[in-house]
């Protein structure tokens, strides 16, 4: 039986289906609306590094074939053909996304799905509708993505613009058509095939038994346009002749000297006798020439002081300086990127696509519309929001507020809910979002900035001795969804041990399943003498192989 997937639900492809040749339709229309169904081949930056994994209809396969483009059939708008062991470990995402071909916006369209077929039985589907949107031209509808293992997501995620905008997104470049030549003569009349052949027999669904609306793109195939020819030119290459230095001006007050025997006129002239009563200047050293005299009316170039360059003569790039390189352009400013939008160029906003996407290593951002659920985030820590957030108070009650008063894991929250993207930050602390797939983690209060509201959490304790009442709280968390842990700088993750201890003021977080209990170092005879090494409590974790901790390079 198919299961039905609601907007930012993902799963395993193990999870859905043994099978690793997959069946993927994709059904949309609307009332006078041509749609151009893709599939983007996306690396581990979610950027279209090989324009060969672009899949549409003027590429409908990849180099090793491992994502086909098949067509209209079975009822689907456009199918897909993906072969998951033959993707190469370049993809770490497939993305299947559909735009608007001409006018119109995607709150046009009626009812539409994409669902995954795995043998010629449906195994999952994601439906849809045109009230989800607004005025997009473009819904990224689902992505394969390489996560230890391949997964299905449910995106549903509008787009501004069209398929240009977004190959763009990606970092896919729109190649610009050529002007058309002039037709040479009569071209002969492409004729297309008597019948198109049949898709690969690799289990693709049988078509439904119900009449199944017309696509909105029934209008027959254009012909392909005739192989354009570039000009060639009919002239010769003429190549300038090369105009002789002008001659060096006679000094001031005497006329020009006619050139020697064997000598071209303006070249190698020998330098004039000096004026009556001033002596002849010494000739340079052998292999050096002689400089050239100023001017008149200009004095002669002094030589710099120490240490320092002279300055180039004007039109001429300085010593030390890459030809080609401009002057005037400030240290760390890129040759060819030099502007506003250059400068802004880093800090642009990451790509939609994940309902949690980090920024920066200090700024994480939520997209609300994925996954349809509320968010609830430490109180103050929203920086910036897009769309219709509502903000509310999110109370502990009566019996939570005592309990996190008596154990320090109190959480003042805020619930964020509705349509849109939230930014999240607090002080410049370095964020991490965890994803929790039914596993659980522990970490103080005071770590979490955010986490999913369908996470539950509870407060827990640290048994144990060494310290005043024998126990340490912490906040535990389980469930399907994401939490955001705070850091001081970079942590560690390390793997635990029978010999593992860390710091209780600078372990962050460790897997729920470890066993965490108190030790002290403090003994009695080493009491005995003033001061210690103020390491005397720490935590021990215990546990199977695969559990962890998280320590950070700070001490609270």
């Amino acid at each position: 039986m198919a299961r039905e997937f609601q907007r930012g639900h993902k799963a395993k492809i193990s999870d859905l289906t043994s099978g690793t040749d997959l069946y993927v339709g994709v059904q949309i229309a609307g009332p006078g609306l041509t749609f151009d169904i893709s599939c983007f081949g996306l690396d581990a930056n979610e950027q279209l590094s090989d324009d060969r994994y672009f899949i549409f209809f003027n590429q409908p396969k990849s180099p090793e074939e491992s994502i086909q483009l098949l067509g209209a059939q079975a009822g689907d708008t456009e199918s897909f053909r993906v072969t998951l062991d033959r993707v190469p470990a370049g993809i770490h995402k497939l993305s299947f996304t559909a735009t608007l071909d001409g006018a119109g916006q995607m709150s046009q369209v009626g009812p539409g799905y994409i669902r995954i077929v795995a043998g010629g039985e449906e195994v999952v589907k994601y439906a849809f509708t045109g009230s989800e949107f607004t005025t997009e031209r473009a819904v990224m509808l689902g992505d394969f993505y390489l996560k230890d293992v391949w997964r299905f997501a449910a995106v549903g995620q509008g787009f501004d613009g069209g398929l240009d905008a977004l190959l763009k997104n990606f970092g896919g470049e729109v190649a610009e058509e050529a002007p058309e030549a002039a037709p040479q003569g009569a071209a002969p009349s492409f004729a297309p095939p008597a019948q198109s052949a049949a898709p690969p027999a690799f289990g693709a669904p049988a078509a439904p038994q119900a009449p199944q609306p017309a696509p909105a793109f029934g209008a027959p195939a254009a012909p392909a346009p005739a192989p354009q020819q570039q000009p060639m030119h009919a002239a010769p290459t003429i190549a300038a002749p090369v105009a002789p230095a002008p001659a060096a001006p006679a000094p001031y007050g005497q006329p020009p000297q006619p050139p020697q025997f064997g000598q071209v006129p303006g070249q190698g002239a020998p330098p004039a006798a000096p004026p009556y009563g001033q002596q002849q200047p010494p000739a340079p050293p052998y292999g050096q020439q002689v400089p050239a005299a100023p001017p008149y009316g200009q004095q002669p170039p002094t030589a710099p002081p120490f240490g320092q360059q002279a300055p180039a003569p004007f039109g001429q790039q300085p010593p030390g300086m890459q030809p080609g390189m401009p002057q005037g352009v400030p240290q760390g400013v890129p040759v060819g990127g030099a502007g506003l939008q250059a400068a802004l160029q880093p800090y642009k906003e990451a790509p939609t696509g994940q309902r949690w996407t980090s920024q920066n290593q200090q700024l994480m951002r939520v997209d609300l519309t994925m996954g349809g659920m509320p968010v609830l985030a430490r109180q103050g820590s929203m920086v910036m929001y897009q769309g219709k957030v509502d903000f509310g108070y999110k109370g502990a009650g009566f019996a939570g507020r005592m309990v996190g008063n008596a154990t320090g894991q109190e959480m003042q929250l805020m619930r964020c809910s509705g349509r849109g993207q939230v930014f999240l930050a607090e002080e410049g602390a370095h964020l991490h979002a965890i994803e929790l797939q039914g596993d659980g983690i522990c970490v103080s209060a005071e770590s979490v900035l955010a986490f999913d509201e369908s996470l539950q959490y509870e407060v827990r304790r640290i048994e144990g001795h060494g310290i005043p009442g024998g126990a340490l709280f912490t906040m535990q968390f389980q469930g399907t969804g994401t939490v955001v842990v705070k850091t001081h700088g970079v942590p560690v993750v390390l793997p635990v041990t029978p010999t593992t201890f860390a710091d209780c003021n600078a372990v962050v977080a460790w897997s729920s399943a470890s066993q965490v209990i108190l030790s002290s170092q403090v003994r009695l005879r080493r009491n005995a003498y003033p001061g210690h090494s103020g390491e005397t409590v720490n935590l021990q974790f215990r546990g199977a192989p695969g559990n962890f901790i998280v320590v950070q390079p700070y001490e609270v």
